[in-house]
């Protein structure tokens, strides 16, 4: 046993040495080592638990794993419990509802097991608490404390507690953030479609591989890796609703697995199988390359980003970035005003122009009551995300928690939805045929994603579980295309629908 152990912690060591090694920045040192050190201890402490709940330093510490030496992820990622990497991206409203009693744990587990402080040379500074008061990780933020310990070691015990909304608001500011970003969301991806569509550039279509959403998908899973992956720490240290907006709502929103796997399935309804085989590998390939280039032009962005805030502090320029961050009550207010009130004219004029553009059967009908029934399609995503690394099954005996069963269910259940309506609207008018193409635009668009599809996929990747990204891949399509088949094609086939 002893020599087991003795191998253990060697094994670690290596593991820990080899991130210092390829790490990119002096920063990339202690947060490599402690990413290492966190989560194997957290592996090894709750594996024997039911359902891990990721925090925000957790999820972030694997991130910026991945940001500062994507080569070596999977050597750090390599022993990480799978159900934490299926909360990385997307844990929907877990954390919110389950925070204190994760707290409780995790001070519990401290105790029982007795852990130790870190070493100095492993251990990262941890700045600042999120709306609800979880720590997070702040790179940009940890360089200047830094060099304000050396300078004024006694001004660094001073510390300041932000401001926290209370949990009605913090919920109720996260839906609003959702919201907000969610119709810009889809005002992107309806703009993509006719750009790139048949009217404009045609190169895309509903007849060939290159589907109509193919652009959105692309440009969100790009996305994707930069605000998802390398610039979601920062981003969360300023404000944590900000970055569920940008990733959840926004990304979430512009990109849709639903109208993906619909047109597939249209295409092989009409026998052209071969299109629909293309366009469903053709395009998980895109959309894979998509966030492994924008993580890597990110990661390039994020150092250069880093290396002028260093050149402006060394000459005594004053640095901003803890200016912008959201930790007082003037800015909470502030900043959630500003969304109430953004919300408000987008959805109350959506709504407006939906049902003149309805009756009148106007240009952009579509679009507005797309508009109209997208908060609804984001909020369920984000529901339906605490799902994520919680497994299958009742109480402990859970199986598969390494699987996103919560945006596995949001796809698969909005791509169903979706062949339902796209059947019933073979047999419906012109109106009928708007108010449910409407639908199939805003809430099923929203409800369905590809951008954290794609990004589940590549963590589970970058981690060296290769299987397991595959299996996850192939259930979302198989599942999806199987019920597609049988809601849309079989009665296509049946009632010879044109």
């Amino acid at each position: 046993m002893e020599s087991s152990s003795a191998r253990s912690n060697t094994s670690e060591r290596n593991r820990v040495d080899y991130a210092r090694s390829v790490s990119m920045d002096s920063a990339g040192h202690s947060l490599g080592a402690r990413s290492a050190s966190i989560l194997s201890r957290r592996s090894s402490r709750q594996g024997s638990r039911g359902s891990i709940s990721l925090s925000r330093e957790m999820g972030d510490s694997i991130l910026s794993s991945m940001r500062h030496s994507l080569q070596s992820a999977d050597q750090l990622l390599g022993d990480v419990d799978g159900s934490v990497l299926a909360q990385v991206i997307d844990s929907g409203d877990r954390g919110l509802a389950f925070e204190n009693d994760v707290d409780e744990e995790e001070e519990n587990n401290v105790e029982d097991h007795q852990a130790v402080p870190l070493p100095d040379d492993t251990s990262m500074r941890i700045h600042g608490r999120s709306s609800q008061g979880t720590s997070v990780v702040a790179p940009v933020s940890a360089m200047k404390s830094k060099d304000t310990n050396v300078n004024g070691p006694a001004s660094s015990s001073i510390k300041v507690e932000p401001y926290k909304l209370s949990w009605m608001q913090d919920y109720a500011s996260y839906l609003i953030h959702l919201a907000v970003f969610g119709f810009l969301g889809v005002f992107t991806r309806y703009g993509l479609q006719k750009l790139f569509g048949p009217s404009c550039l045609a190169l895309t279509s509903d007849q060939s591989p290159l589907y109509l959403d193919l652009p959105s998908n692309m440009l969100g899973s790009f996305l994707m890796g930069w605000f998802g992956i390398i610039f979601k720490a920062d981003i969360r240290h300023i404000s944590d609703h900000l970055i569920v907006g940008i990733t959840t709502g926004y990304m979430g929103s512009l990109t849709t697995f639903s109208g993906w796997n619909q047109k597939m399935v249209g295409l092989s309804s009409k026998d052209h199988w071969v299109y629909a085989v293309a366009g469903i590998v053709l395009g998980m390939f895109v959309v894979n390359e998509s966030i492994t280039v924008g993580a890597e032009t990110g990661e390039r962005l994020r150092g250069w980003i880093l290396k002028c805030i260093i050149e402006k502090s060394s000459i005594g320029s004053k640095c901003g970035w803890e200016d912008w961050r959201v930790d007082t009550r003037t800015k909470h207010y502030a900043l959630l005003g500003v969304m109430v009130i953004l919300m408000s004219l987008i959805w109350i004029l959506s709504i407006v122009l939906a049902i003149v553009k309805v009756h009148s059967l106007g240009h952009g009908a579509v679009l507005w009551l797309g508009c109209s029934v997208a908060p609804p399609g984001v909020w369920l995503r984000w529901y339906l995300a605490r799902l994520n690394g919680g497994g299958i099954g009742i109480g402990k005996r859970r199986h598969l928690k390494w699987l996103p069963v919560g945006t596995l269910a949001a796809n698969v259940l909005a791509a169903a939805i979706m062949a339902a309506l796209a059947v019933t609207a073979k047999a419906e008018n012109t109106r009928r045929l708007t108010v449910l193409n409407g639908i199939q635009l805003g809430f099923l668009g929203c409800l369905s994603t590809v951008s954290t599809f794609a990004a589940e996929v590549y963590t589970m990747r970058r981690s060296g579980q290769i299987a397991r990204a595959f299996v996850y891949a192939a259930a979302t399509f198989v599942l999806s295309f199987v019920l597609g088949t049988l809601i849309y094609s079989v009665p296509v086939w049946v009632e010879h629908y044109r």
